[in-house]
Formats: structure tokens, sequence, C-alpha cells
């Protein structure tokens, strides 16, 4: 049964401090297809006035934390009321026999190597899954199990809606948490592809790399060392670009432009700095 108006008065939510914001200011969520695939599936629910009130939602920060993990989402996000509502979202994981054969095809693909290695994912990833008898994708609305602590009888509410669309914008940030959603790692992919020469320049040692394999790793940080480097503005920007997007980034302008502004005034501080000292 299908009801098209709410039964609950609109109410204006506590506004939030440090809440999750999405990017996109206007229109729809998400650039790239994978993440467009996703936020197409709640789309098709036909949430009516739930929908839109869920990306302002998204929108203004009242989303309070996410965590992505195997086979669920979790979150808290902030309404009308003194504590924020608990928001479950659940997808039915793979196998591990299906992921071995899932990493098999794609491993037996050379086009999706290039893609895969710099963080994209290829369209025709899906006919990998589809060979090895699985999908990416939640085939339909029945394969999502939603909750909300709200008063709402609607499933999903406006409280899941938005953070469906934020989800969204994490998978446009790093796509293989969509692997990690189904219970899969990314891990075990790029190094098929290196085992069976599908890319022409080897996967680095992990002990070697300037750069941590699990991207996410490198926003968690570790112990300053007693001789820390000098590191320039133009290569922290060069990091920036390599890492995908600092997970569900809060600041309201995109985190790469954050940052550049925050060298250009540190450099001209410097220069100031050295300037007075030189004067002495």
């Amino acid at each position: 049964m299908k009801f098209d108006r709410e039964y609950f008065p609109k109410t204006k939510p506590k506004r939030v401090s440090g809440g999750i914001k999405a990017q996109t200011k206007r229109g729809g969520f998400g650039t790239q297809w994978w993440a467009k695939r996703w936020i197409a599936i709640l789309e098709k629910l036909d949430l009516g006035a739930r929908l839109s009130r869920g990306r302002s939602y998204a929108r203004s920060g009242q989303v309070v934390d996410i965590a992505i993990g195997p086979g669920s989402i979790g979150a808290k996000v902030q309404g009308s009321r003194a504590l924020p509502y608990t928001i479950t979202i659940r997808v039915a994981t793979l196998d591990k026999p299906t992921w071995a054969r899932v990493a098999e095809c794609i491993a037996s693909e050379a086009r999706f190597a290039a893609k895969l290695l710099v963080g994209e994912m290829p369209h025709e990833i899906e006919e990998a899954f589809a060979r090895a008898g699985a999908s990416l994708f939640p085939t339909s609305v029945k394969e999502l199990h939603t909750e909300c602590s709200c008063p709402d009888w609607s499933n999903p509410c406006k409280h899941i809606a938005a953070v469906y669309y934020l989800i969204g914008e994490e998978f446009d940030r790093d796509p293989f948490l969509l692997f990690t959603l189904r219970g899969g790692h990314k891990s075990d992919v790029l190094e098929g592809l290196a085992e069976t020469g599908s890319t022409s320049a080897p996967i680095p040692p992990r002990g070697r790399e300037p750069i941590p394999v699990e991207h996410d790793a490198f926003w968690r940080g570790s112990e300053t060392p007693s001789n820390p480097p000098v590191i320039s503005a133009s290569a922290s920007r060069s990091a920036l670009r390599v890492l995908p997007a600092f997970p569900f980034w809060r600041g309201a302008e995109p985190l790469g432009e954050f940052i550049a502004r925050i060298d250009d005034a540190a450099a001209t501080g410097a220069l100031a700095l050295l300037a007075a000292l030189g004067g002495r």
C-alpha cells in the first residue's frame, strides 16, 4: 500500500554545529555514474516531499555522523528532538566464493585496470559481476533494509534519505566503498590485477609507497617523527590530488580549496617572519 501524504506535521530541525554537509549546493547528487546509480535506487521509491526534505537535510548539515561497513551503514541525523535519530541501512553482502569469482572476472579484463588503478569504476564492471552471478548494486529496493528511530511511520523517511544522498557523494569520492558495502575489499581486486599482469606498471610494495594504499589511513595520521620533513605547499597539494577527498568533509568549501587557502596564508606568514628575522 502506498501513501502520498505525510501524517506528521513539518517541524524545524535543531541546528547542528559541525555536521556533514553535501558538497553539491543545488541540482542532483553525485557526478560519476556509480554514484548516480546508487541515488537512482532511492529516487525510485517515490517518497514525495520526504525526498526533497532529505536533500535539504543533507545540504544543511543535519547528518551528524556516518559509518560504512560490510553490509551496513550506520548514521546519526539531528531532527527536531533533543537527541539525533539513529539510522541503519543494510545491504546483503556477497560471500567469499562469489567475491573470488568477481575478482577473477575483473582480472581477466585488461580494460578494467587503467580506471581501477586511478580510483575509477569502469562502467563495464557490472558485466564482470554478472558473469560471476552477482550484482554490484542492489537490484531492487527489496534488497535494502532501512531503519530510523524517528516517529515517522514512513520508511524510508527524510532522515534516511539525507544519509542516502551523502553516501552517494561518498561513493563519488571512493567508488571502492561499494565493494566494502557488499562485503569485499579493493585490495583483493588490485592485487589480482597485478598478479595477472593486467597492468603494465607493477604496483610497488606497500612498504615503499610514499602514500598508503589504504587512502583513508592517510587521514588517520600517525606519530609525529622527531625530525619531520619540510613539505612545501605545492607538495601538499599534489598529495591531495592523488588522495581521495577527506571522508565526509564537514567544511563549507571543498577540502582542496581549504588547504590551498591555508597554504597561501602560511607561506605569506612565513615570508613575513623571515623578513622580520633578517632585519634584526
